[in-house]
């Protein structure tokens, strides 16, 4: 679709005049812009065809997180649909660019404390809709056994693209293994259900020029706190303060560098299902290190 169509769409809902577009940058499945008008200013994203959803899964999970009153998060202004292309407005938000700071542990925490919601039948684990990790599709559904949601909905799903992705029988045979024996990897008990931001990585987590902590383009869910400090780890750029604030907030147990690796496993498989390359390597190695750990 011509952009400026979408974009007259936008101008119309919000009641803009003179707005001018400049573009905030793009991935494979959804382009960001800014949007100014007068002293208003937006941060405005899209995808369309089968990305599309992206955007309603992003709207979705924003106000969950808002809803804790931990964190903060850009407010969702409007969503909108133009074509075949999904459009979400947001609030601007002026960022730092900063996760030094040990605010961002610290809320972290007390997200995690908050109470979550649960199922229609009281299940702990999971989400009323599926969503998206990055550009692949995330099942959640819901389920009161965190071993078998992460089994059925997390890792079994990235094995089978891996496979259709050219992982070969290594990785196969290797995850088999993980799988048949993830409640072991896992410690075999339930953890505390926490809301997730479910993509926790560097760019989805800074704080503004008040030292406020902020994180934006969540993929939310219901598990177990620890895959979300996991994946801190998985790409680095998360300060010591950051940490030190977290787990004098909430200490994570001595098992945790396990567990740690088995719900990276999921983001390093997702990276080479997405992007190939050297993440084929990464994920045999973690593998590797997980199977050595089964007792």
């Amino acid at each position: 679709m011509n952009p400026l169509a979408w974009q007259s769409v936008v101008e119309h809902e919000l009641g803009l005049q003179n707005a001018r577009w400049t573009s905030a940058g793009h991935s494979g499945w959804g382009q960001s812009f800014s949007l100014a008008a007068g002293s208003a200013r937006y941060f405005v994203k899209t995808a369309s065809g089968r990305f599309a959803s992206t955007v309603e899964a992003e709207a979705d999970g924003l106000p969950a997180l808002a809803t804790t009153r931990t964190i903060r998060v850009p407010q969702v202004v409007a969503q909108l649909t133009s074509g075949d292309t999904s459009i979400l407005v947001l609030e601007w938000l002026d960022l730092r660019g900063s996760r030094e700071g040990a605010a961002l542990g610290r809320a972290l925490a007390a997200l995690h404390r908050s109470t979550p919601p649960r199922g229609p039948g009281g299940e702990r684990f999971g989400w009323h809709c599926d969503n998206w990790i990055g550009g692949t599709r995330q099942p959640n559904g819901w389920n009161d056994d965190w071993c078998a949601f992460f089994r059925d909905r997390r890792l079994a799903p990235q094995l089978d693209l891996a496979a259709r992705n050219g992982g070969g029988p290594e990785l196969q045979r290797a995850g088999a293994r993980v799988l048949h024996d993830l409640s072991s990897l896992l410690g075999g008990s339930e953890p505390r259900p926490s809301l997730l931001h479910g993509d926790l990585w560097s760019g989805n987590a800074t704080t503004l020029a008040s030292g406020e902590a902020v994180v934006f383009d969540p993929a939310v869910y219901i598990g177990d706190r620890e895959a979300d400090l996991a994946m801190t780890e998985l790409f680095g750029g998360f300060g010591a303060d950051f940490y030190a604030a977290y787990r004098q907030a909430w200490p994570l147990d001595a098992d945790y560098a396990v567990r740690r690796d088995v719900y990276n496993l999921y983001h390093v498989l997702n990276h080479f299902n997405l992007f190939g390359g050297g993440y084929l390597a990464r994920a045999r190695a973690l593998m590797a290190r997980l199977l050595a750990a089964i007792k």
